[in-house]
C-alpha cells in the first residue's frame, strides 16, 4: 500500500540552493550536516567516547559524512537500512604550487580530478571553493562565488578544424586565467584566498582548492520541467538521502537503524581514508552496536540483516545517441529513479535487491525504471559493489537518470529528485 508523499517540487527548490552553496565535498557535507541538525540530529567526534543513547547522531570526516538514528528500543544487533552517495565531482583541483602563466596572462596551475569532460570548462566564469588548513589543524571553508578564473578556448580563427574533433592536451590546455601580469609570484593566489578567507596567509599550512561554474543551477524548458546545474552527479542523491533521513527519524519507531553513508573521492576510485573503500563506514556501524553494548556476534548479527541502497546518478536515453544505449532500456527524464543491473557486478544489485527496492518504491507511490548498459559499451560503476564486498552486506544500485553526466553543469528531470527522496524515505522507514 502507497503511503502520502512526503517530498514535491519544494524538494527540488532546496535541491536547487544545496546545490548552488555546495560547491566543494567539505561544503557538501556541512550543508547536510546542517540540515540534519534541524531535524534534531547532534555531531559526535570520532576522537570521542560514544554512548549507546538513542536520537540521530553523525560523523564529519573530510568530505564524507557518516548520519545515523537510533530509534527507541534498539537492540546492539538490531540492521541497520543504509543510503549511500558520495559527495565529489569530476572538476579541476588546484596544484600544490599554484601560481603559473605565460605570454603576460597570470594563471593557476590545476590537476584534473576523475573522469572530467573537460570541453565543458572551457569559456566558463568560475569561481574557487574548497578548504584551507591553517597551522594549527583547523580547517576553514573557502566560498569565493563569483567570475574569478577562465579556461579559454582557442579561437577557431586558429584551429579550423576544431568544430571536426576538439583534442585538449591535458596538461597544456587546461589552466585558467585570472589575471594580467608577467611576474608570477609564488603565493599569491594563496594569499588572495587567505584574504577571502578572513585568515591571515602566513598561518595557511595545506589548501584542497577547486574551480567551479558560478551559473547557478536552474528550471529549464517551457513548461520548467526540466533542472540544469552542476554536481548532480552526485549531490542529487546526498541531498535526498538526508532529506529521507530527517523524514526517517521523524517517524521515532523504527525496526531497524537508518544510516546515509555519503563518501568523497568516489571518482577516482575510493580508495581513501573518507572513500567508500576505506574503513569510515565499517568502524561507525562497528562502534554504533559496541556503544548499544554489543559484542562481535552483535555486529555480524546487525551487518548479516543490513541492506544498502547506493544511490547515484546514471544515464537518461540521449535523444542525439540513442544508439550508445541498450535497445530496450530506455530510462527518460522524471520517469521515476532507475534500478541498475550489471550482471559482472560493477552495479551490485541482484534480483532479491531488486525485490527490496521495488517494495519500496511501491510503497512510496513512486515508478521507477531499469538501466543496463549497452553490451558494446563499458559499464561504469558505483560504491555499491565495494559497499558489498568490504562490509558483506546486501547492496542494491540505484539512482537518477541525467544527461551530460561529468559535465560542468548536468541535467535531470525536476521530478526525479522528490520521486527518489520518496523511495528513499520508504526503504528507511520499511
Amino acid at each position: 500500500m502507497s503511503r502520502p508523499a512526503r517530498f514535491d517540487r519544494g524538494h527540488t527548490d532546496d535541491l536547487l540552493t544545496y546545490l548552488a552553496a555546495s560547491p566543494s565535498p567539505y561544503h557538501a557535507v556541512a550543508n547536510a550536516a546542517e540540515r540534519l541538525e534541524k531535524a534534531g540530529f547532534r555531531k559526535v567526534e570520532e576522537t570521542d567516547a560514544w554512548d549507546g543513547t538513542t536520537g540521530g547522531k553523525y560523523v564529519l570526516r573530510g568530505g564524507a559524512l557518516i548520519a545515523w538514528f537510533v530509534p527507541e528500543g534498539a537492540e546492539p544487533h538490531t540492521p541497520f537500512r543504509i543510503v549511500g552517495a558520495h559527495t565529489d565531482s569530476p572538476n579541476l583541483r588546484v596544484k600544490p604550487l599554484p601560481d603559473t602563466g605565460a605570454a603576460g596572462w597570470r594563471q593557476v596551475a590545476v590537476e584534473l580530478y576523475g573522469g572530467t569532460l573537460l570541453n565543458t570548462w572551457l569559456d566558463r566564469d568560475l569561481g574557487l571553493a574548497g578548504r584551507i588548513t591553517l597551522r594549527d589543524g583547523r580547517d576553514v571553508l573557502v566560498n569565493i562565488d563569483r567570475p574569478l578564473l577562465r579556461v579559454p578556448q582557442l579561437a577557431i580563427h586558429l584551429d579550423r578544424s576544431a568544430n571536426d574533433g576538439l583534442k585538449l592536451d591535458r596538461q597544456k590546455h587546461m589552466q585558467p586565467i585570472w589575471g594580467l601580469g608577467d611576474d608570477v609570484q609564488e603565493g599569491d593566489l594563496i594569499a588572495f584566498v587567505a584574504e577571502e578567507a578572513g585568515v591571515d596567509a602566513r598561518d595557511v599550512a595545506g589548501w584542497d582548492l577547486m574551480p567551479h561554474p558560478v551559473e547557478a543551477p536552474a528550471y529549464l524548458g517551457r513548461d520548467r520541467e526540466l533542472v540544469a546545474g552542476p554536481r548532480m552527479d552526485n549531490l542529487l542523491s546526498v541531498h535526498a538521502g538526508a532529506a529521507a533521513l530527517a523524514a526517517a527519524a521523524a517517524t521515532g519507531e523504527l525496526p531497524h537503524i537508518p544510516v546515509l553513508a555519503a563518501f568523497d573521492h568516489e571518482e577516482n576510485g575510493s580508495q581513501s581514508d573518507t572513500g567508500a573503500d576505506g574503513p569510515l563506514l565499517g568502524s561507525v556501524l562497528e562502534r554504533s552496536v559496541h556503544a548499544r553494548g554489543g559484542s562481535p556476534e552483535d555486529r555480524a548479527r546487525a551487518l548479516a540483516g543490513t541492506i544498502c541502497l547506493s544511490s547515484d546518478t546514471g544515464h537518461a536515453v540521449h535523444p542525439n545517441y540513442p544508439e550508445r544505449h541498450d535497445p530496450t532500456h530506455h530510462p527518460r527524464a522524471n520517469g521515476g529513479p532507475i534500478l541498475k543491473v550489471n550482471v559482472n557486478m560493477r552495479y551490485a544489485t541482484d534480483g532479491s535487491g531488486r525485490a527490496v527496492f521495488a517494495e519500496a518504491c511501491e510503497k512510496a507511490g513512486v515508478p521507477f525504471q531499469n538501466f543496463v548498459s549497452n553490451n558494446a559499451m563499458p559499464c561504469g560503476t558505483t560504491i555499491g559493489p565495494i559497499t558489498a564486498a568490504r562490509h558483506g552486506i546486501k547492496t542494491v544500485d540505484i539512482g537518477v537518470a541525467i544527461l551530460s553526466m561529468h559535465s560542468a553543469r548536468e541535467l535531470c528531470g525536476a521530478d526525479d529528485p522528490f520521486l527518489l527522496a520518496n523511495a528513499l524515505t520508504a526503504f528507511l522507514e520499511n
